[in-house]
């Protein structure tokens, strides 16, 4: 999305003399982390890709939800300058690879104009799409790095949860019973990822207390809409 920043007096004057139009909007901002701005425009777009991922209608969301968006923006934000110096990349084949998962979630999106066409419904094109994805592939990759060695999952805790979750769950929908062996790695998967977000949450909750983040009378509006 486009950031403008208006530096030179005659660019100044020349907005002044402009009649303002419902189209042009210009950015504010909504947020600071450690001096860094997010914009609204950043924050009406994430808005919007959030609700496309999640199959939502835009004009179905709160405002509780359009916040949760802005605070989700100051937690990547937190991350990225944790990680700026890493030279992880998500590679174009993971890239396309979630791209096209996120094709299958809606009907007639297998063509070109369908998909285009659901893109353009939520005010996003496949451009903007595929860098939101990067980002998070990104982000998913070093935190990742950062984390996931330092977890340890014992076969007594898979047990258990095989124990305490699988066993019911299997009984109760009256599926065939599957040995602890064949489904032990993913239990450890499953309880490694849990961990992950327990570390994640806690370590968020670290940087958010180190560091200043302002979010000057910020108001959620509908994407799209002028900022007053």
């Amino acid at each position: 999305m486009i950031r403008k920043y208006f530096c030179l007096a005659i660019t100044l004057w020349s907005l002044v003399m402009l009649p303002a139009r419902a189209s042009d909007i210009i950015d504010r901002i909504v947020a600071t982390v450690n001096g860094h701005a997010i914009l609204q425009s950043d924050w009406e777009e994430a808005i919007r890709y959030e609700a496309f991922i999640d199959g939502r209608s835009l004009d179905k969301l709160t405002p509780d939800d359009r916040k949760a968006t802005l605070d989700r923006l100051i937690d990547q934000e937190l991350l990225r300058e944790q990680v700026r110096s890493s030279a992880s990349q998500a590679k174009n084949t993971e890239l396309e690879q979630r791209i096209q998962e996120i094709r299958k979630l809606y009907p007639g999106a297998e063509t070109e104009q369908g998909w285009s066409a659901r893109l353009e419904r939520y005010g996003l094109n496949e451009k903007e799409l595929k860098n939101r994805v990067a980002q998070q592939l990104n982000l998913m990759q070093m935190v990742e790095a950062r984390l996931r060695p330092g977890i340890q999952v014992d076969f007594r805790s898979i047990e258990l949860y095989y124990q305490e979750r699988i066993v019911p769950q299997l009984r109760n929908s009256g599926a065939k019973q599957v040995a602890l062996a064949e489904v032990s790695t993913k239990i450890k998967e499953l309880l490694t990822q849990q961990k992950m977000n327990d570390l994640l949450g806690s370590w968020l909750q670290t940087l958010r207390a180190e560091s200043q983040i302002r979010t000057p009378a910020t108001s959620p509006t509908s994407p799209g809409a002028q900022p007053q």
